[in-house]
């Protein structure tokens, strides 16, 4: 007892004695209105607010507070944002990346450990205006609003109901022919965003445009209809986008894009889902164009690679059981990768998309370890990142799925699950913009890049040894 009151009689004496000591201490704390607001503010209130997709708003301290412990483990995790990609392998500079830093975790956590304390409300930077409408992602992001927008029209989805699939054909409405820049795909209302699984915008062409038909990578020109497989009957319908739940924009490698001619139209793929209330939405597709005089040279293709060696059928998931699939495609065409985005359903837990060279050599493009049914997100690799490819390289794809009870998303993990278009069945692919490049071009791309193939030296986290497996 004797030695306690000693202890704590030196431990009082020193704050006593050494007063700034204890506020420097205080000081050196992040509060929510100087550190952890601004760090909200940029990454996490568009969702985090009233009216919109997240459970709570996180605009306010008295909002957050209560949230403090979630919010340590979710962005410790990188659950949230959601940015799900493996920081240590693969391509690790993105266009689009909205995960937080090192730096503003850290600050996060430093924060609440040290009991989420509030500061000085005059050091809150100003709030912006409760979004109460929808908005473009790539307008948010700098890019300005679209120069098209193209309407599907809405479907009334009744509160109980199977999975509905709505195609309309719809006029995009140029009047000269057109290079698309980035694209971006939204549901038409606020409420959408619960029914609307995914929302495909194929490009039905004129005859000036046909040969944009993606035939680079699956290629069956000389075959019969018999042997066009469901992948390849996917890819050689050219897509101006593909979006599912979660997903923002995607934007074409600069100098690169899509063409839509005067006549053409947009045949809509919508998939929707019952919410447990009747819900009318439809979707909405914004075009970004390049500045007359100002049009690329290259076309970029959007193309699902799969997850599945022999083809939808073979998918097989054991009730039960994690479990997992791999896919392989051979490039047709010297070829440059843009973007990943793994596509999954309810039991999506991993995916890895590595390239195997024709010297043998293999490199991990990219990897999504912690897939999130909620967050299709798509990573769009910075120009300089970009990975390029010779002909005859293989893209290897391994998909991971968790059927068990573990998986908070599983509806049902007793029962077996086969490939399939609704939410309770499942696929793989993942979905990737190319572009293709004469022998000459491809030649002079690598060059540029040390004369190596794959993901260039500044495009990788760690070295190009760490990539190699």
């Amino acid at each position: 007892m004797a030695a306690t009151k000693l202890h704590l009689g030196i431990a009082l004496g020193v704050l006593i004695a050494f007063p700034g000591a204890a506020m420097a201490a205080d000081a050196k704390k992040p509060t929510f209105s100087k550190d952890i607001a601004p760090i909200f503010q940029s990454k996490c209130v568009s969702c985090h607010e009233p009216g919109s997709i997240a459970p709570m708003s996180l605009r306010t301290y008295d909002e957050s507070r209560p949230w403090a412990r979630s919010i340590k483990q979710r962005v410790q995790t990188r659950q949230m944002p959601p940015w799900h990609i493996n920081r240590a392998v693969g391509v690790q500079k993105f266009k689009n990346d909205m995960s937080l830093s090192d730096e503003q975790i850290t600050t996060v956590v430093a924060w609440v450990d040290g009991g989420a304390p509030q500061g000085n409300p005059a050091e809150l930077p100003p709030l912006k205006p409760v979004t109460t409408t929808l908005y473009w992602q790539a307008e948010r992001d700098g890019y300005g609003p679209p120069d098209i927008v193209v309407k599907s029209g809405e479907y009334t989805m009744p509160a109980v109901s199977q999975d509905q699939w709505w195609r309309p054909l719809v006029d995009i409405g140029v009047t000269e022919p057109r290079w698309v820049r980035m694209v971006e795909i939204r549901p038409s209302n606020l409420q959408g965003r619960k029914i609307l699984h995914h929302s495909v915008a194929y490009q039905v062409l004129s005859p000036e445009n046909v040969h944009a038909i993606n035939t680079g990578v699956q290629d069956n020109r000389s075959a019969g209809i018999s042997q066009v497989t469901a992948d390849d009957a996917v890819n050689r319908r050219p897509m101006l986008m593909e979006w599912a739940i979660g997903k923002g924009y995607d934007r074409y490698m600069d100098g690169t894009g899509k063409l839509i001619m005067p006549g053409e139209r947009i045949s809509w793929d919508q998939h929707i889902h019952a919410a447990g209330e009747e819900i009318t939405s439809g979707s909405e597709l914004g075009i970004w164009l390049y500045q007359k005089g100002e049009e690329p040279r290259k076309r970029s293709y959007l193309v699902g690679f799969t997850g599945l060696r022999n083809g939808p059928l073979s998918l097989d998931i054991p009730p039960n059981q994690i479990s997992h699939t791999e896919g392989f495609t051979v490039l047709k065409e010297n070829t440059i990768i843009t973007n990943f985005q793994p596509h999954f359903h309810l039991r999506g837990k991993a995916m890895q998309v590595e390239a195997i060279m024709p010297n043998g050599r293999t490199e991990t493009i990219s990897y999504v370890d912690q897939f999130n049914f909620n967050w299709m997100t798509n990573y769009i690799f910075t120009d300089d990142a970009s990975p390029v490819y010779p002909k005859g390289t293989v893209i290897h794809v391994i998909a991971w799925y968790d059927n068990t009870a573990n998986n908070k998303f599983n509806p049902d993990p007793t029962q077996w699950v086969g490939w399939g278009d609704r939410t309770i069945d499942e696929m793989a692919h993942a979905w990737m913009n190319v572009v293709y490049l004469s022998d000459q071009e491809y030649q002079e791309r690598i060059a540029k890049q040390g004369g190596q193939p794959g993901i260039p030296p500044s495009g990788l986290k760690g070295t190009p040894t760490q990539q190699q497996q």
